[in-house]
């Protein structure tokens, strides 16, 4: 490696230089990428060091991903590296996906000289006009000597509160300029400063609240994921301490183990009828990072009418947004958390008898078993696969990501998650395309790992091209693919509430996705039977190199229970009452305009 990347101190650099000694201060080990014209000074820089490795992938929209997922997995930034214009508006979807579900990523992206900005010349876009919306922060770097500092203020920025995606836009002419380097600064940047502790009055006023319910719920969502490790620790001590019982958003799903007695499953429109019941009748709700978005409440004013709630959250604007708060508190979920279980040791006496009627009820609701399904002897049912899957994978170190879609919601409910960080799936924004690159980003950072995209046949495709890369850096992801051949929740909704009348929701021209994955490189497993799956799911997992798993389940299965847009928690449908006839009554012209 040259002088130029050997010493972190002050010292002149040209601005491509400095790009990678910012990425190497910044404890960056893998950058997800593909170049051009406005990038070419930094990826002469990229070559000429060993520190950080570059992964190329097909598309800029699959660097944006399989940096999230990166992030995710690893509770570390993700970082992106993509050239001008198009380069930048690819970047745009996995900006917004990453804003909307809290995930550190730092994007730089290159742009035409400072001297052609505003003139329309090739490969030129506003790259901060355009991503202001779907960006924490970003900058337009036109004076080399601050960029290094812009730099580090961007992995500060991405990392800390409540994360998020920054894009820092670098002109060519700043990248060939030579300026001082600065090391990252310890002092915080005073205009930004996170509220990380949450407020000891407000707390002690939860703790009372809390320690007279009746019919409490926990319900935690990714903030508790993005605090770290030890939120989870304290949030499963909590339950303990407590003895409440706990759900979680799709976005959460890990941070208390599925397995724990404590456990709800999932809440939201597509959320178990206990977790549902349970969040409309409670009398207590205790909101842990979580922001109470349209998916979770279904209709506001009749969202758990008679509960006080408690709601802890990093960031400011979340609180009272959707719904208001009696007790609302801002800051770390793990650093309140803390201070909750220390007060709750000290001050609390529960006689938890006095929740034993309140778990009789759960149970009666649980005891409606709402992910039940019809079994089939010769069809391969989407819930049995996943279910299958998970036997398989359960005892090993699995991470799973999915795509969007029913696929998607099956895993959530049939995939039990033990722990943080092993699931990563596309929530606020709900972006078809997004497990294949996310795997990939997941394996990178965890070589050794078994990793899971658990894809539909028409998600995949959006990005499917990300095979390529897994191929070329030896990233073996399983992509097991639930074929229904139809975009399976579109067709789900069409059939419930337009008559049926099936709008381009089969896909006709399917690909032969064994000889897709032969021509990538990787290795291709087809199963129609169910007698066959287990066998089928062990070589998936034994072969050392990227697969495609075509797994042709029933066509028409439908995702419930199902909560319809603009409904309450306690309108919800099971799969045993949910006729054509039942659902289409249920949605009103509310949920119309929702969908």
């Amino acid at each position: 490696m040259n002088k130029a990347h050997s010493d972190t101190g002050r010292r002149e650099m040209t601005g491509a230089e400095m790009v990678v000694q910012a990425l190497i201060d910044n404890g960056v080990k893998h950058i997800f990428g593909y170049p051009g014209g406005a990038v070419l000074p930094i990826y002469d820089e990229l070559f000429q060091q060993e520190e950080v490795q570059h992964i190329l992938v097909r598309h800029e929209q699959g660097a944006g991903h399989a940096a999230e997922g990166y992030a995710r997995s690893t509770g570390k930034a993700g970082v992106m590296l993509v050239t001008s214009g198009p380069g930048a508006t690819n970047a745009v979807t996995p900006l917004q996906d990453a804003l909307m579900d809290s995930i550190p990523l730092v994007c730089i992206t290159g742009q035409v000289p400072t001297s052609l900005i505003g003139s329309d010349a090739f490969q030129e876009c506003d790259t901060v006009g355009i991503t202001r919306p779907c960006t924490k922060h970003n900058w337009l770097v036109k004076d080399v000597n601050q960029l290094a500092g812009i730099l580090h203020e961007a992995f500060h920025i991405a990392t800390t509160g409540r994360p998020g995606p920054v894009v820092v836009d670098v002109p060519k002419d700043v990248q060939f300029a030579r300026g001082i380097y600065t090391p990252p600064q310890t002092a915080p940047r005073t205009s930004y400063q996170p509220k990380v502790q949450g407020d000891l009055e407000a707390i002690k006023a939860a703790v009372a609240l809390m320690a007279t319910a009746k019919k409490p719920v926990i319900y935690s969502g990714g903030g508790v994921i993005n605090s770290g490790p030890e939120a989870s620790h304290l949030l499963r001590e909590l339950v303990d301490l407590t003895g409440f019982p706990i759900t979680s958003t799709l976005m959460g799903l890990g941070a208390y183990p599925a397995s724990g007695r404590k456990w709800l499953g999932m809440l939201g429109m597509h959320g178990t009828y206990e977790a549902n019941m349970a969040m409309h009748d409670c009398d207590v709700m205790l909101c842990l990072g979580a922001r109470f978005d349209d998916r979770i409440t279904g209709r506001i004013n009749a969202f758990s009418p008679n509960s006080k709630k408690i709601h802890i959250d990093i960031d400011p604007s979340s609180i009272n947004k959707n719904v208001r708060a009696d007790v609302p508190i801002i800051g770390d979920v793990g650093r309140v958390l803390e201070d909750m279980v220390r007060l709750w040791r000290a001050t609390v006496r529960q006689d938890k008898s006095g929740l034993h009627p309140w778990f009789e009820q759960i149970e009666r609701w649980r005891a409606r078993d709402c992910l039940a399904y019809r079994p089939n002897d010769d069809v391969i049912m989407p819930q049995y696969a996943i279910q299958r899957l998970y036997e398989a994978t359960k005892d090993r170190d699995t991470y799973i990501t999915t795509e969007v879609g029913q696929h998607q919601m099956w895993a959530a409910q049939h995939y039990g998650f033990e722990k943080p960080n092993r699931w990563m799936t596309s929530g606020g924004l709900g972006t078809m395309g997004y497990g294949l690159p996310a795997a990939l980003g997941v394996q990178i950072a965890h070589p050794d790992a078994l990793v899971i995209d658990i894809a539909g046949d028409a998600s995949v495709q959006m990005t499917i091209q990300e095979m390529s890369a897994a191929i070329q850096f030896d990233a073996p992801i399983k992509i097991f693919i639930l074929n229904n051949q139809y975009m399976g929740m579109v067709r789900q909704w069409q059939q419930l509430l337009h008559g049926n009348r099936l709008s381009h929701s089969y896909t006709e021209a399917m690909p032969d996705f064994v000889k897709l994955a032969e021509a990538y490189g990787g290795h291709g497993i087809r199963c129609e039977k169910p007698g066959d799956l287990d066998d089928a799911i062990a070589e998936m997992i034994e072969v050392r190199k990227p697969v495609l798993f075509d797994c042709r389940v029933a066509t028409l299965a439908n995702c419930f229970p199902m909560i319809p847009s603009g409904k309450a928690h306690n309108e919800m449908l099971l799969p045993d009452e949910a006729t054509d006839e039942v659902v289409a009554n249920a949605i009103d012209a509310k949920g119309r305009e929702l969908v």
